[in-house]
């Protein structure tokens, strides 16, 4: 068993490149909470059960923390999403986060910088990697690597 590292969120859009999760896992680091569209942001808030169960299945399906292409960030008081994020940041006690975009969603490219800058704001480090329909995992590791470098140096001087 490994040492779990650097404990890192991973936010933004789909990703399904396990060799991407795998060689940021070999470079110190261990995700501990994601927050995709297809991942498990689709399975947060349960349904509570009540009278009319279609209208408790409704609710939650409308209520359930929605993708950036629903939801514009964090100045607009009915808007979820980033404090949904920072909440699970705090929960798992994360370290660092990267910020996935697949190329040319644009809901995401548009929402990145805002959430970047929230959750720099609230003290947590942020790395950006845009991913394409093919990962270069070589130029991917040296970056993340030096991500993973700079939250352990900051983890000196606290």
């Amino acid at each position: 068993e490994r040492e779990p590292g650097v404990r890192l969120m991973i936010t933004g859009s789909e990703n399904d490149d396990r060799p991407f999760m795998k060689m940021v896992e070999e470079s110190g680091a261990t995700f501990v909470i994601e927050d995709h569209c297809t991942g498990s942001r689709y399975f947060w808030n349960e349904v509570v059960p009540g009278g009319d169960r279609l209208a408790s299945i409704a609710a939650r399906y409308c209520d359930r923390i929605p993708c950036p292409s629903k939801d514009w960030g964090p100045t607009d008081p009915s808007r979820v999403r980033f404090s949904h994020i920072l909440n699970l940041a705090r929960e798992y006690k994360v370290e660092g986060a990267i910020l996935i975009q697949q190329k040319f969603c644009d809901p995401h490219e548009c929402d990145i910088p805002s959430l970047r800058r929230y959750l720099e704001e609230n003290g947590i480090p942020v790395y950006f990697l845009e991913l394409d329909v093919t990962v270069p995992i070589g130029q991917f590791a040296t970056r993340v690597q030096a991500f993973i470098e700079q939250i352990r140096a900051e983890e000196l001087f606290v």
